[in-house]
């Protein structure tokens, strides 16, 4: 071991040649590097020296793929040395674990062994040493094969050609929904700004748009609004967007509905991968469905329907139309039918996709 300005790093894994690369890169980094290889050694190592930065592997086991200690480790890092930047690393980890890794054990992000990549593993932890305290860092894993200013590899499969658009400025979280999106045969964009994503609004149309309402943002690090001004622009572009956050503020969510006609909005501290594919669906299969034209509405339904798209409440547009919430009922009914949907949130992604939200 060295001693260096650039402080301590921790190399988790029970294998030696991962050591050994993991190692070497980190020390040409300018980090003094402990080594362990269980999750005793772990614990005396951070009981002695405080660390700037973990790379923990999840299977501690050798031969057994189903052993998870490296959970301990990352749990005992939370509790033992909580300014440290934790990675888990893994040639076995389901979508499940990585939500588990970082949302239960402060994980800042996911890689997977196989996609391995050394130019990002470096970027990755600059990142980790930039911040202070620990952030969750923009540079993106090699989770999956996609990152800002390049496209996922798995093209659409029996779909047609989606486009998804994610901006998340979180790189596990931008991994895990990228794993999703492309496990259903949908092409993906990432975006880990409004600047990125506003680009490539500009540049590119979009079936659907997954984003994060808390974005980070240099020019206003204390009043974060990045997220909103991207769901202004999905929504000016009539593109269904699905909401992945954070932040679990009745206001922030009621805004988001109610300003920017969001379809749905998922909490990361509740994530469900199930939910989120069925909301995708959703979103798409409306979109999917909305032709030329609103097929057979009246006048007054079209009204309706605006008024539903904009997150009015049936009290509320019942006012707006100075008619009885019982009528709006009638007419929401006789929308869904027309339609072919069966939920508010199909009906707005419809509105939205004729423009006359």
């Amino acid at each position: 071991m060295m001693s260096t300005s650039s402080g301590r790093a921790l190399i988790v894994e029970d294998d030696a040649s991962w050591q050994q690369i993991l190692g070497e890169i980190l020390g040409d980094m300018d980090l003094a590097v402990d080594l362990a290889g269980n999750v005793d050694m772990a614990r005396a190592c951070l009981r002695a020296a405080p660390h700037r930065l973990a790379v923990v592997d999840l299977s501690l086991g050798g031969s057994d793929h189903h052993n998870q200690d490296g959970l301990l480790v990352l749990d005992a890092i939370r509790r033992q040395d909580p300014g440290c930047v934790a990675i888990l690393l893994t040639g076995f980890a389901t979508v499940e674990l990585a939500v588990s890794a970082l949302t239960e054990y402060g994980a800042s992000t996911c890689l997977r062994k196989e996609t391995f990549r050394r130019a990002d593993f470096r970027r990755l932890v600059q990142q980790a040493l930039a911040v202070a305290p620990p952030l969750a860092p923009s540079a993106d894993p090699a989770w999956v094969d996609a990152e800002p200013g390049r496209a996922s590899v798995l093209p659409a499969i029996g779909k047609g050609k989606v486009d998804v658009l994610i901006v998340e400025d979180d790189a596990g979280w931008r991994s895990i929904l990228s794993e999703l999106v492309t496990d259903m045969g949908y092409r993906v964009r990432l975006s880990a700004s409004y600047g990125e994503a506003l680009g490539r609004l500009r540049r590119q149309r979009f079936d659907l748009a997954i984003v994060d309402l808390s974005l980070a943002s240099s020019l206003q690090p204390t009043q974060n609004l990045d997220g909103y001004r991207v769901l202004a622009n999905t929504r000016v572009a009539a593109i269904p967007t699905i909401v992945v956050s954070g932040t679990a503020a009745p206001h922030d969510i009621e805004r988001a509905y109610a300003e920017f006609n969001v379809l749905i909005c998922l909490e990361k501290q509740a994530f469900d991968r199930q939910a989120f594919r069925r909301a995708v669906d959703e979103a798409l299969s409306a979109r999917k469905q909305a032709g030329d034209s609103l097929p057979g509405l009246t006048q007054r339904e079209r009204e309706v329907l605006a008024l539903l798209a904009r997150g009015l409440t049936n009290k509320q547009i019942a006012d707006e139309l100075v008619v009885s919430p019982n009528t709006v009922k009638r007419h929401l009914k006789a929308i869904f039918g027309k339609l072919g949907v069966s939920t508010r949130a199909a009906a707005t992604a419809r509105a939205i996709d004729e423009g006359i939200a």
